[in-house]
């Protein structure tokens, strides 16, 4: 049965003991399980059930759940120093990790912003346009998704997660239509800020040259473009960055969930003359927190980031994911009335259904054994696995989904 009894029993205690809009419990049960373990691509749940993971737990596992080199890292680091003072006394693993971030981003991008989340990351970027610039506005785009917290929030798209704050959510952010070629910014635009593909918004793969073009405006209008590869970043499109597939290089880069390795860290980078902007710290940092830096979750990013270079993992999601990409269309070709299109890049993909279905095939699979999440409008099934998934694990994945389907 899944979920099972032991599953089913922490859902009932959870509904006692956490705020009732984080997580969705289904009143029959049926939604859903508790993960116990992870290990590669296998979730194993609270009652001993084994799944097949397609998310990656939201992107961030792109060398696999609990990954031994991570993991060895971690518990090394442990063992030494597990906080620090990131902005006062640094630790000699956080000068590690930002100097490795400079050596992997394209360009001469680097002056880490360390955050823990990736709305974190996004907030660093928007201050630090507004520092270089000197204007407040921002140009986002319809369908974005940046984050929660409230001055990601200001640029993110979805009305149903700004409204219920409205008058407290600053009115900066311009929004446009995603992939639409703009001629000009509005009156003190002072950064444009972007997904080179989009995740949340429904696996969103934008026009050939549109990034090229947003580069461009920017450089006429004394503008700089963030490209948010929070989730496009560290291989998964096929390439290390998506923008990279155009040949952009932003003026600022927002970096995190697999680059943590499972642990929560992200990073704002620059160009030099962008951060330089911020001034030097005379004591006091204007963008700082408690937890900048940390000094575990810097050693997890750093054993990460060698990982992802030892599989080659650009190559991985390009290898992997033309396979995946073939079989979506295979059964495309099969349900054409069910599944419109194939859409994606490298183990970034998605289907697009002939309706707001995603949800309910959510559930489903995961009756089958295989963890999925919806996007888009609900219209879109997101499959985003670890980077080190199988041809085989594939196969069995959309087996499954035809079987849902059919």
């Amino acid at each position: 049965m899944t979920p099972g009894p032991k599953s089913r029993a922490l859902a009932a205690t959870l509904r006692r003991f956490e705020s009732p809009n984080v997580t969705f419990l289904a009143e029959d049960g049926s939604f859903p399980i508790f993960w116990e373990e992870a290990h590669g691509c296998t979730v194993i749940d609270a009652d001993g059930q084994e799944y097949l993971d397609l998310t990656a737990a939201f992107g961030v596992a792109s060398i696999g759940h609990t990954n031994p080199v991570v993991s060895a890292a971690i518990a090394a680091q442990a063992r030494k120093l597990i906080h620090g003072m990131g902005d006062v006394h640094p630790s000699r693993v956080k000068v590690e990790l930002a100097q490795k971030l400079a050596e992997m981003t394209p360009g001469d991008l680097g002056g880490a912003l360390f955050g823990t989340s990736g709305g974190d990351a996004v907030e660093a970027a928007l201050k630090t346009a507004r520092v270089f610039t000197e204007r407040p506005g921002v140009v986002a785009f319809t369908g974005g998704y940046h984050g929660l917290n409230l001055g990601a929030l200001a640029v993110t798209h979805r009305s149903d997660f700004r409204e219920p704050f409205a008058g407290q959510i600053a009115p900066f952010a311009i929004h446009k239509p995603y992939g639409e070629f703009l001629t000009s910014l509005p009156e003190g635009v002072g950064a444009v800020l972007v997904e080179a593909i989009q995740g949340r918004g429904g696996i969103v793969v934008p026009p050939a040259g549109w990034l090229e073009s947003l580069k461009a405006l920017c450089e006429k209008s004394g503008a700089l473009l963030i490209l948010d590869e929070i989730f496009t970043g560290w291989g998964r499109t096929g390439d290390w960055f998506a923008c990279q597939h155009e040949g952009v290089v932003p003026d600022i880069l927002c970096v995190g969930k697999a680059l943590g390795g499972g642990l929560p860290i992200s990073a704002c980078l620059a160009r030099p003359e962008v951060m330089a902007a911020w001034g030097v710290s005379m004591g006091e940092a204007l963008h700082t927190s408690t937890f900048l830096g940390n000094p575990l979750c810097c050693a997890a990013a750093l054993a990460a980031l060698s990982e992802l270079e030892r599989l080659d993992a650009p190559a991985l999601a390009k290898q992997r994911g033309a396979f995946f990409i073939q079989q979506l269309e295979r059964l495309q070709a099969q349900l054409p009335t069910k599944i419109l299109a194939v859409r994606g890049r490298g183990l970034m993909l998605g289907i697009q259904l002939a309706g707001a279905c995603a949800g309910e095939l959510m559930v489903k699979l995961l009756h089958r054994g295989v963890i999925v999440l919806p996007a888009g409008d609900g219209d879109i099934l997101e499959f985003t696995p670890p980077l080190v998934i199988s041809e085989e694990e594939i196969a069995h994945a959309v087996t499954q989904l035809e079987l849902v389907l059919s």
